[in-house]
């Protein structure tokens, strides 16, 4: 195939007709060059890289980036420098394993920077590197290995249902890059366009990156007043994600945002207005009157999200269980040696055989065992308790972090941690564990499940990037071990180094995920209750919604997620409604659509790339930033106008002439 030839095909992003079968760029009936010293060396190298970047934002900021992007525009960059031919299954394992990095990451900075936080409190409790590496690593290979078998249901039986806004953007970036010429100037372009918006916010705060109703007079009074805010994030990977995650996604989404913060929130402050509500949270001083809509949200709010997410998680394995079934059956089978229809498969249909996922669950989950027994609780009974606890919650929670990629490009994984902590702190207390002890086992189990879910839902993206481009799923699926190995070494080195620079305690490292870990643990194992009458009233909510047959996980999400990053989805949306509905010709709006996911793959790429250098700038003290002008209404006024001029920039770049231009 000549290089200009190199595309995906038509049915690549939507549902397949009747009888109709999807065909990727690699043949499935041909070999390519996959996995070598090239793409093994490189993916190494960008695990190493990206993990030490990634933990250092994500514990600064809370936001763990996405690796997969980034480090597909490197795996391009490199193969086109160094003249390789027909690179791009090579590309696809670079990224693979380097993508680890993000995953791993943030299934370790959520949880485990919460053992130094209460180490301060506590002098009793220890964290070593052991610790941080083990339980990054089990977790990370106990999410490849639960994952596998539900391959086949999300990339191949779901094609076209879910939009896999990060596998799309990827995509895009990897076959431009395989293609170069007309498909890789509009990628390239808005890439850059997209990367300098953001750079010159992150990097020099130009203008505020977010807009709220408080610039002005009366939304500052109507905040304060009736807790009523409106906020939108300016940025264009935002914007790009939203584009790609599509209207109807992203208008479930905000809904369940709205519903929080306009209704929840306001009605909060309305019912309670004198009462301090610090049952679960011995933290909180103010009268719910006296706090302002965020901090109503961050107090109360977020659980509701959380419960949402918790209830939707388990509708969805409720729904999910006829897939649980089979995929386990299948793997009773080939266990027995039932199966033979491995060997007659194409190449893009391999997966590691069931029967080696088998042995290696079993494997992990006992080495998993041996390390809470005698690195965590030194007890028989705790152990027992927390490796069926680890067990169950990563098994089933595992379909759920995979939804929430395939749908929105998020994973909840810090809400779903937050229900594990919760439920094992609770079950735990029940068997006798305790106190400073039973902190320090209820954060390595949470540590486990976190990073076991943050890997499956990442993963999912990789094996859907492999599906559309037509890579061998067991070459994906076997060298992405290797990329956790390193990810959590690196990560447990990271986290040491940050810890004795800036000291978790002393709050220079907002680590927000983890303070709140810390926030709901400690009282938890000290004998104060968790906050189940918001758990319920996000759980009813959920229950609602399913019986409406409306997305219950999406609206959840919504919940859980900060407004000024919801809004934005749904602005991206309504630009895709925009642009592949404006003209009577079906084929000059599929085409426009076409290049409006190029765009946004641009702006998502080019943000992702340029938040690393900016995170990098800052870590080497590099901080323009003048928090004054930030301060200033001013700086949204200016935002607004970027943003406005962005979004006009983006449906203008989505023109063509006319059909096949």
């Amino acid at each position: 195939m000549k290089k200009e030839d190199i595309q995906l095909p038509e049915n690549a992003f939507r549902e397949l007709k009747e009888g109709e079968k999807y065909e990727p760029i690699m043949s499935p009936d041909k070999q390519y060059s996959e996995v070598n010293g090239w793409s093994v060396t490189w993916g190494i190298l960008m695990a190493i890289l990206f993990s030490a970047a990634a933990a250092y934002l994500g514990l600064k900021v809370g936001q763990v980036f996405e690796a997969a992007i980034p480090i597909a525009i490197i795996a391009v960059g490199v193969s086109t420098a160094a003249k390789r031919k027909q690179a791009l299954g090579e590309n696809v394992i670079i990224q693979s394993i380097g993508a680890c990095s993000g995953a791993v990451v943030a299934g370790a900075i959520f949880t485990l920077p919460a053992i130094y936080i209460l180490q301060a409190k506590y002098p009793e409790i220890s964290a070593s590197f052991i610790n941080i590496f083990f339980s990054s690593l089990l977790g990370g290979v106990l999410g490849i290995l639960f994952l596998i078998p539900f391959r086949k249901y999300f990339v191949s039986d779901m094609h076209g249902k879910y939009p896999f806004p990060e596998a799309t953007a990827t995509t895009q970036v990897l076959v431009s890059g395989e293609k170069g010429g007309s498909q890789a100037k509009p990628l390239l372009f808005a890439g850059i366009i997209g990367g300098l918006y953001d750079f010159v916010v992150a990097t020099f705060g130009w203008w505020n990156e977010n807009v709220t109703t408080r610039m002005i007079g009366w939304g500052e009074t109507v905040a304060d007043q009736a807790k009523l805010v409106f906020k939108v994030n300016t940025g264009a990977a935002v914007l790009g994600l939203g584009y790609i995650i599509g209207l109807r996604y992203a208008f479930i989404i905000c809904l369940g945002s709205l519903a929080v913060w306009w209704i929840i929130v306001p009605g909060m402050a309305l019912l309670f207005p004198h009462d301090v509500l610090n049952m679960w949270d011995p933290s909180i001083t103010t009268a719910v009157g006296d706090m302002t809509p965020e901090a109503i949200f961050k107090s109360y709010g977020k659980s509701i999200g959380i419960g949402g997410i918790a209830m939707a998680g388990i509708i969805g394995i409720v729904k999910s269980w006829g897939i649980i079934k089979s995929a386990v059956s299948l793997a009773g089978k080939e266990m027995k040696g039932g199966s033979s229809a491995s060997r007659d498969q194409l190449r893009t249909q391999r997966d590691i055989s069931f029967k080696i996922i088998a042995i290696g669950s079993v494997i992990t989950l006992i080495i998993t065992f041996i390390f809470f027994w005698f690195g965590v609780m030194d007890n028989l009974l705790f152990a027992v308790v927390g490796i069926l606890l680890v067990a169950v919650i990563a098994f089933l929670f595992t379909t759920v972090a995979a939804n929430a990629i395939a749908i929105v490009g998020t994973n909840p994984v810090s809400g779903m941690t937050l229900m594990t902590l919760i439920l094992a702190s609770v079950v735990m207390v029940a068997v006798g564990l305790r106190g400073p002890g039973g902190m320090l086992a209820a954060l390595i189990m949470g540590g486990v499940v976190c990073t076991a879910l943050a890997v499956a839902g990442a993963f999912i993206t990789d094996l859907k990037i492999g599906y559309w481009l037509g890579t061998t799923p067991k070459k994906q699926e076997t060298w992405k071990f290797l990329g956790t190995l390193v990810s959590a070494a690196t990560v447990g080195g990271v986290m040491i180094l940050l810890n004795k620079t800036y000291d978790f305690a002393s709050g220079e490292l907002a680590a927000p995920q983890a303070n709140a870990m810390a926030a709901v643990i400690e009282p938890l194992m000290s004998g104060v209750g968790a906050p189940w009458p918001l758990y319920g009233i996000g759980a009813v909510i959920a229950l609602v919604l399913t019986y409406f047959k409306i997305p219950a996980l999406a609206f959840a999400l919504g919940m859980f997620i900060p407004l000024e990053l919801n809004i934005p989805l749904l602005v991206g949306g309504a630009v895709n409604w925009y642009v592949t509905s404006r003209s009577k010709d079906a084929t000059v709006n599929s085409e426009r659509g076409e290049k409006g996911t190029l765009i946004a793959s641009g702006f998502i790429a080019g943000g992702a790339l340029m938040g690393v250098i900016s995170a990098l700038l800052r870590f080497i003290g590099f901080n323009p930033i003048n928090e004054t002008w930030l301060a200033n209404p001013l700086s949204q006024f200016v935002s607004l106008i970027a943003y406005i001029a962005l979004i006009l920039y983006f449906i203008h770049a989505t023109k063509v002439k006319k059909a096949g231009e």
